[in-house]
């Protein structure tokens, strides 16, 4: 009896053997514990992913793009040129010669040029750069969709390098216009233009620096510094934030002497000088600014010394204009502005700010300093001449 228990015990630990080996050289997964406990592990772990968006999603602009795309237009601009008269023309021997066939060489020559614009009313108004359409006998534009149009010249501003044109288009989608006191260094920005006549190209970067000036450029200056890629062919087109509002308007750029290409600087109008500045030239055809006729320079550390003042703020006064507003009021070169309207001046860029915002034929109290001791000086304001007499 015994035995046959025994025989009975190996026959079955025999076969449980032959099938645990069959098993494991055909589904090792269903002996492999560590397996079967890692692969709910990963399953779990990719569901997270999945939803979270780590590792699959793509950020993206699209929805900026399509909403500012199609208010950014593409300018291009025809000018005449005269050539330069042939000398032979003046040779008897030469006229003899060839008769009236000399003056067939004569004539014009027609240039043209690339742009970008942005459009801000459904009526047809396109903000660009004066520069881009100062010189121009004829501007065409070209929207989004291919459509082109001949635009005329609404107004201009060559100390801010603003002009307004307007075309008669039926349908437009102006741009939506941001808030450049929401802005802040480090926002991703988008510069949508007509690069080297590559039309509607768009370019991402950061706000680099807010408030730049003294770059030489314009008379008023507050420019956004951005990385964004700008070329040739993109002054005049949006900057845009990443919802597709307009910030600015794209002006300049650092480029290199040898190729004129983008350093990664560029320089965009601020959307709040942009309005200012377009509403001016839609209602009046120009801009009327305060003006004081003088010429002044920034109080730095060594004039500070060298004129042996406690003070560095303010400007000084280097020269007046005859018979100008600040001459009128008894103001002098060597006086120090300090504020106007009881408002302080720290630099000539706060200065040119305040005195533009004067209407003209309104008075302001000037402060100044003069010999070591502030007057107040009571001036009328007059209209600032255009673009070449420089006095404030």
């Amino acid at each position: 009896m015994f035995k046959r228990l025994w025989l009975l015990f190996a026959q079955v630990v025999t076969t449980g053997l032959a099938v645990w080996f069959i098993v494991t050289a055909l589904k090792p997964e269903w002996t492999d514990g560590s397996a079967s406990q890692t692969k709910p592990l990963t399953s779990t772990v990719t569901v997270q992913e999945a939803a979270s968006g780590a590792g699959t999603a793509k950020p993206s602009y699209r929805e900026a793009v399509g909403r500012a795309m199609p208010s950014v237009v593409n300018i291009f601009t025809t000018k005449e040129v005269r050539l330069p008269q042939n000398p032979l023309l003046d040779d008897p021997l030469f006229k003899n010669l060839f008769g009236d066939r000399l003056n067939e060489r004569g004539g014009t020559n027609k240039q043209t040029s690339l742009g970008s614009g942005v459009i801000v009313s459904a009526e047809g108004y396109i903000v660009t750069n004066n520069h881009v359409v100062e010189t121009a006998d004829q501007i065409e534009v070209a929207l989004e969709s291919g459509e082109k149009a001949t635009a005329k010249l609404v107004g201009t501003d060559p100390e801010t390098d603003l002009a307004v044109i307007k075309v008669d288009l039926p349908k437009l989608h102006p741009i939506t216009l941001g808030r450049i006191e929401d802005v802040k260094v480090g926002d991703v920005v988008l510069a949508i233009g007509n690069p080297f006549g590559l039309q509607h190209t768009v370019t991402m970067g950061i706000v680099s620096a807010l408030g730049r000036s003294h770059l030489g450029v314009n008379i008023y200056e507050n420019f956004i510094q951005t990385d964004a890629a700008i070329n040739q062919g993109n002054s005049g087109g949006a900057l845009v934030d990443a919802q597709g509002n307009l910030l600015g308007i794209n002006s300049v750029i650092f480029s290199s002497r040898s190729g004129g290409g983008s350093l990664g600087i560029g320089f965009a109008i601020p959307v709040s000088m942009v309005k200012t500045i377009m509403e001016a030239l839609i209602n009046k055809g120009k801009v009327v600014r305060g003006w004081l006729g003088v010429e002044v320079r920034d109080v730095t550390p060594e004039i500070a010394s060298k004129l042996n003042l406690n003070r560095k703020d303010g400007v000084i006064i280097g020269a007046i204009v005859k018979n100008g507003p600040a001459d009128k009021a008894g103001l002098k070169p060597g006086d120090i502005l300090l504020s106007v309207d009881d408002k302080p001046i720290r630099s000539m860029k706060e200065m040119f700010a305040l005195i533009a915002s004067l209407q003209p034929g309104q008075k302001a109290g000037v402060s100044i300093l003069r010999n070591g001791h502030e007057t107040l000086f009571s001036v009328t304001a007059g209209e600032r001449p255009p673009a070449g007499k420089r006095g404030r």
